[in-house]
């Protein structure tokens, strides 16, 4: 059996679930603020949800580890 976060349903639901908060705190929240503040502090937050997501699921890799190139596999 396929494990719950390996399913693809899932993270296409999550995926809808958190741009819809996306567009409802842009409508919300932000009245006051510049645009561009606002899509920052949005992007801010998306990427702490995913690095909370790649860390729960143990894909989290240090940033140096990366190498400066990669081969293109066709």
């Amino acid at each position: 059996m396929v494990g719950l976060l390996a399913t693809w349903q899932l993270w296409a639901l999550l995926s809808a679930g958190f741009s819809a908060l996306t567009a409802i705190f842009a409508k919300i929240g932000v009245g006051n603020i510049n645009s561009d503040f606002a899509t920052f502090i949005r992007t801010v937050v998306i990427l702490l949800v995913l690095g909370g997501i790649l860390t729960g699921t143990g894909q989290w890799q240090a940033p140096g580890s990366v190498p400066r190139r990669t081969t293109i596999r066709w």
